[in-house]
């Protein structure tokens, strides 16, 4: 191309008169910068022969291309996403949606409220009061209290009792969990110090009697992952004996936040608070935002001093919840002594409406209703899920789900063996014309 192309590149104050508009909405800054980027861009493209060297067509162009970019920059986030991908609680996704009794209380905490204020009195008040008793009513604890999330939990439990001592854990539960936080790191930085005990697959409850400073013991729920074949780790109940017989406190991570056993389903089979607290271990953590279904925290539970230690503890400040989570923690806890579940475990329920849901949408998009297992997710209950109909579309390049993902409202689906799965067990029935829309738009499109 002719370098005097170039030459017809518009002057940046040009730009700007032209794009009062743009500047009116994102400001003179922005917009300037995202003229300038566009204007690089066009640039290239003029050399490549990609453009039209028409001064009109190119200051339209930059126009345009600066115009997207400050409508995705201004785009508030994070942003909805409709969760057809067949996990429950994920992670990547937000972990547990939040009822709408949840997002209710949330909102009515936005202003100002009593959040360490008593109204009977008029006096000074303290947050915990909002939650701290009804969490240890309902896993039977003494007391219990809140922090940020379930690694700052264990964080501030090891720096307030272990911090430069020994804790015994198993090889089979230094797990590593999403984001590549690892449990030997976690417990470095909290300035504890790490005694491995046990093997990979084997670990007996003699195996944390070891001699030393032991400051107390730890065992950790295998959050991502599950163990079969010559295995074994001992009931809780016994690596509680073994915790009192050297005078240290038992302390348990469950992690997925169930609350109280489940009788049935497909989380019959997951420790809860509740029953590890019954089988001698002196404080569980668990978090908020996975089977409970409330916003993210830290839930810790158990035997009254220690939990008294841990409220007065330097690092519970730095911890502690704001008045949106907890208003959301409280409204959760609320909902599951009301109800006796959470409702994620509603989710996991038998849906009768689900199998009419998933046939109708198949019909309309000319789609085959198949069987797939929804999963729990987040690390709640490793390898468990639930049976599902879902939908199934052609897709051998991927490109179907690419194009959903990529829409507004972004619609993640699971591609599984050359097929678009649509679970949907995590989707509002209302949103179930949304995602027949956006396939539809999308394989017009291709």
């Amino acid at each position: 191309m002719d370098q005097r192309a170039l030459a017809n590149l518009p002057r940046m104050d040009v730009l700007l008169a032209d794009a009062a508009a743009l500047v009116e909405r994102h400001g003179q800054a922005p917009t300037k910068d995202a003229l300038a980027a566009a204007t690089t861009a066009a640039r290239e493209q003029l050399l490549a022969g990609g453009l039209s060297a028409d001064r009109d067509e190119l200051t339209a162009w930059i126009r345009g291309r600066a115009a997207e970019a400050l409508a995705d920059d201004s785009r508030p986030g994070p942003r909805r996403v409709i969760n057809a991908a067949g996990v429950v609680v994920h992670t990547n996704l937000g972990r547990a949606p939040l009822a709408e009794e949840v997002v209710a209380a949330i909102v009515g905490a936005t202003g100002y409220c009593d959040l360490e204020y008593e109204l009977a009195s008029g006096a000074r008040g303290s947050r915990g009061t909002h939650v701290d008793a009804l969490l240890a009513e309902l896993v039977g604890a003494e007391d219990g209290v809140v922090v940020n999330n379930c690694a700052s939990a264990l964080v501030l439990v090891l720096a307030t009792f272990a911090a430069g001592r020994q804790v015994p854990v198993s090889r089979g539960h230094l797990v590593e969990i999403g984001g590549s936080f690892r449990l030997p790191e976690i417990m470095e930085a909290s300035g504890a110090q790490l005694r491995e005990v046990g093997t990979t697959n084997r670990t007996r409850a003699r195996d944390y009697g070891v001699e030393g400073d032991t400051a107390l013991v730890l065992t950790v729920h295998p959050s991502n992952f599950t163990q079969a074949g010559f295995v074994t780790q001992p009931p809780l109940s016994a690596v509680a004996e073994v915790a009192r017989s050297v005078g240290v406190p038992l302390v348990h991570d469950a992690g997925s936040g169930l609350l109280v056993p489940a009788e049935e389903g497909p989380l019959a089979g997951e420790v809860s608070m509740a029953e590890a607290l019954a089988d001698g271990a002196d404080l569980v953590l668990a978090s908020g935002d996975k089977l409970l279904g409330g916003p993210q925290a830290g839930l810790i539970a158990g035997r009254g001093d220690l939990i008294q230690q841990l409220r007065s503890a330097p690092l519970m400040r730095a911890l502690r919840l704001d008045k949106l989570r907890l208003a959301g923690l409280r409204a959760a806890l609320l909902a599951h002594r009301r109800d006796g579940h959470s409702a994620v475990q509603s989710t996991l329920a038998t849906d009768p409406e689900l199998p009419a849901r998933v046939e109708r949408l198949a019909t309309r998009l000319d789609g085959r209703v198949v069987e797939v297992t929804t999963m729990i997710g987040g690390g709640s209950a490793p390898g468990v899920g639930v049976p599902s109909p879902a939908v199934a579309l052609p897709d051998p390049k991927g490109e179907l789900a690419d194009s959903l993902r990529l829409g507004d409202p972004p619609v993640v689906v699971r591609v599984n063996e050359g097929r678009a799965l649509i679970d949907l067990r995590t989707v509002t029935p209302a949103d179930d014309d949304v995602i027949a829309a956006a396939v539809e738009a999308a394989t017009t499109a291709s």
